[in-house]
């Protein structure tokens, strides 16, 4: 991977494991009437576009794909269904999900920090996007708490 695509790299990451870990959550909670699963499948279908966009820049430039592993998909489904046979109430979904976006968001403001400068422009515009995407959509979970 070159150097100047490892913050689409990071976007392209995190969305493939958010989605992944939506899709697992929204099946967890299938059979129950929670309130929240509008929401999250919203932002799957937000996840999924984000996926699809830094797919195709680094496709484009013939960069490889770095897939979430098999052990960072299985630990976030062992989460899952952990923490939804806990407490399957809206406000335990909405604080799971906080916290992982958090850590997405986390890694997503490192890499523009080491970057610095050196972000092309399309990249740079792309990951801060994607962040206040993510914001926007911490502040709708915190409603749910």
């Amino acid at each position: 991977m070159e150097e100047r695509f490892k913050l689409v790299e990071q976007v392209y990451y995190d969305s493939a494991m958010a989605t992944h870990t939506i899709e697992k959550l929204l099946k967890e909670l299938e059979e129950k009437d929670n309130n929240i699963k509008s929401f999250l499948n919203e932002i799957l279908d937000e996840y999924i576009s984000y996926n699809n966009q830094a797919k195709d820049i680094l496709e484009s430039n013939d960069q490889k794909l770095d897939e979430p592993g098999m052990m960072a998909k299985m630990g976030s489904s062992m989460g899952v269904m952990k923490e939804v046979k806990k407490d399957n109430s809206d406000a335990a979904i909405a604080d799971m999900m906080i916290q992982g976006i958090t850590m997405g968001s986390t890694e997503i403001e490192k890499k523009l920090s080491e970057l610095g400068k050196d972000i092309e422009k399309e990249h740079k515009k792309l990951a801060e996007k994607f962040l206040r995407f993510q914001e926007k959509t911490i502040d709708h979970l915190k409603k749910y708490l």
